[in-house]
């Protein structure tokens, strides 16, 4: 029997930035995806403070704008723009600001692993953390805030800044049968936008789909190269989670589409 084919309503969310508070946006009870969770936590002098408990849950933050006090357990940790954050599953959180944009991704974990504190000063001066990627026409500088600098069951992120008119997560790859994935969109201001592509086959691709500012498409399955509009930025987290916990968290590691796969990935540094 045929697999049915993921529909658009469980691939892409629009607009998850839209409200103040703490707003889950993608489950895997609402989405294709089998591990992985993302929401935002966006907090103003009216709304200036969230708390919840993770349960079986790990946890993944990236300040996207603004700084917060994020306290797990009763211990408090600063954060600043680009900072990550990992907090262990049963965990209880606050978060107080009057300015922050945080996105949060979660995922279920059957171990528990130590809270750690990604500062991104010290990713971005880590070359296999933060480097340059791309030839000409597909330009980008890859930024990973929780990857192997953190010890986690699942979770991988961080975030790509792509050049205008270029094409990103290309030569197109895939990884699902280790790592499935989600990419969300910001920094893009209005007209930005970009176009998002999901296939396996190029014949029949399930998805091909204008993106802008606070959208989320989901990569179920096969590669999924995007490219912004000349004259305009895109900027685009990722999050990741390993299928297999412990065993399938490698960043890099992919399958580069056939017929475009005689430059390598684009992602070498990654592994050094």
């Amino acid at each position: 029997m045929p697999v049915e084919t993921a529909t658009e309503s469980k691939m892409v969310f629009r607009k998850t930035n839209a409200a103040a508070g703490r707003h889950i946006s993608v489950t895997p009870a609402n989405s294709t995806n089998r591990h992985l969770s993302y929401g935002r936590i966006i907090l103003n002098p009216r709304l200036s403070s969230v708390a919840f408990k993770n349960g079986g849950q790990e946890t993944g933050f990236i300040v996207l704008t603004g700084s917060a006090t994020v306290t797990v357990d009763g211990k408090a940790h600063e954060l600043v723009q680009y900072d990550g954050i990992y907090i262990p599953r049963d965990s209880s959180v606050e978060v107080h600001s009057t300015a922050v944009d945080i996105a949060e991704f979660s995922s279920d974990v059957a171990e528990h692993y130590p809270l750690q504190v990604a500062r991104y000063t010290e990713v971005s001066q880590n070359g296999s953390l933060s480097f340059n990627a791309g030839a000409l026409t597909s330009q980008r500088r890859v930024n990973i805030v929780l990857g192997k600098n953190v010890d986690a069951g699942r979770l991988v992120a961080g975030f790509t800044f792509v050049e205008p008119g270029n094409w990103a997560s290309w030569p197109p790859h895939e990884h699902g049968a280790m790592l499935e994935e989600m990419y969300v969109y910001f920094n893009m201001p209005d007209p930005t936008f970009a176009i998002q592509m999901v296939y396996n086959n190029t014949d029949y691709p399930e998805l091909v789909t204008v993106v802008r500012d606070g959208d989320a498409v989901l990569m179920p399955s096969g590669y999924h190269p995007n490219v912004t509009v000349p004259g305009h930025r895109m900027c685009f987290l990722w999050a990741m989670a390993a299928v297999r916990e412990k065993e399938d968290r490698q960043f890099g590691v992919v399958n580069v589409q056939p017929g475009f796969n005689t430059g390598g990935s684009g992602l070498e540094a990654s592994r050094k």
